[in-house]
């Protein structure tokens, strides 16, 4: 279940040349403000799709048969896995059929259909919406002879993530630097157990942290009670696409391996990281992909005299949404 070192690099290598290799930006003015040696801010945000998740969705449609490729696929997905599916899918000429809350915020579901999918609205109510989503998928799946694919529990999405941890690496090299901690946003865990086993193969004793909004630290308390954990929470959050109640088993058992930690954070603090970005780094983020420079500033973690590697996941957000987010008034 855990991809290997060959794994990462097949995946890197195969699908860096349908994306973009995000600029990682060091900002001098963060590790004053936090007392970090150097802090980098890789933006994924400005990634083909508006998010990380073209990496990981590029590669899991590689794995395809010839005629699962002419059925189609189906996932469900609260937007970002959606725009990076569909993005991916128009590239190969795989038609894509997305399950989507009907709280998803309306620009993600523009976005997605601007792709191409055909996206098909769950109506969860007072149940997890994930859970709703999924059942309506594999409903779809069975009927319609559909490929399901998980937006984050399958090994082959954590090995095309891992192209984040990776591409990072390069850069943080060619910069001369090394990281000692990475931030990085968790929802279903796609991302950091890809990246975290990217890091942990290049033992660099770099220490890779899962951060999560409060009341969805899954991989957090899983990580700490070492089995997977589902947290209860019905709070609202910011932070759209990290509601899931749990981690994938893919994404932690990848993240176990690799040592990872967790740490939630507030929504007051994932606004201010947001306008942090915008004002300081000229990043718009979205919520779910400021959690991670929110942690930073948080001040609860000694990064003294530490390089710091901070992920933005995602800039996919409504203007006015955004303006409101930043204003300060969470």
């Amino acid at each position: 279940m855990v991809p290997s070192a060959h794994d990462l690099a097949t995946a890197f290598a195969a699908t860096r040349r349908l994306t973009v290799r995000t600029p990682l930006l060091e900002s001098p003015a963060l590790a004053e403000a936090t007392g970090a040696a150097r802090v980098f801010v890789k933006a994924e945000c400005l990634q083909r799709a508006g998010s990380f998740k073209i990496r990981g969705a590029t590669w899991r449609l590689m794995q395809l048969s010839d005629a699962e490729r002419a059925r189609g696929v189906v996932a469900y997905s609260s937007g970002n896995f959606a725009q990076g599916l569909a993005a991916a899918g128009k590239a190969a000429g795989v038609p894509v059929t997305i399950v989507m809350p009907d709280d998803a915020p309306e620009m993600k579901r523009r976005a997605t259909e601007g792709f191409g999918a055909r996206v098909v609205l769950s109506h969860h109510g007072d149940r997890p919406r994930e859970e709703v989503a999924s059942a309506l998928a594999r409903e779809l799946s069975q009927g319609e002879g559909l490929a399901l694919l998980h937006p984050f529990d399958d090994p082959a999405i954590v090995a095309g993530q891992a192209a984040v941890g990776l591409e990072a690496q390069e850069q943080l090299s060619e910069a001369g630097a090394v990281a000692d901690l990475v931030l990085c946003p968790v929802g279903g865990g796609g991302l950091i157990g890809g990246l975290a086993l990217a890091f942990h193969y290049a033992g660099q004793g770099t220490r890779v942290v899962a951060v999560e909004p409060e009341g969805y630290d899954g991989m957090g308390q899983s990580a700490a009670a070492g089995a997977l954990t589902r947290v209860a929470s019905g709070q609202r959050t910011i932070c759209d696409a990290l509601q899931a109640t749990a981690p994938g088993a893919a994404p932690f058992e990848a993240a176990r391996a690799a040592g990872v930690t967790g740490l939630a954070v507030r929504d007051a603090e994932v606004g201010r990281a947001m306008r942090v970005a915008f004002e300081g780094l000229k990043l718009v983020t979205e919520p779910s992909g400021a959690v991670g420079l929110a942690a930073l500033l948080s001040g609860r973690f000694d990064v003294s005299g530490k390089c710091v590697l901070v992920v933005a996941s995602g800039g996919n957000i409504a203007l006015a949404d955004f303006a409101r987010l930043t204003a300060g008034t969470i």
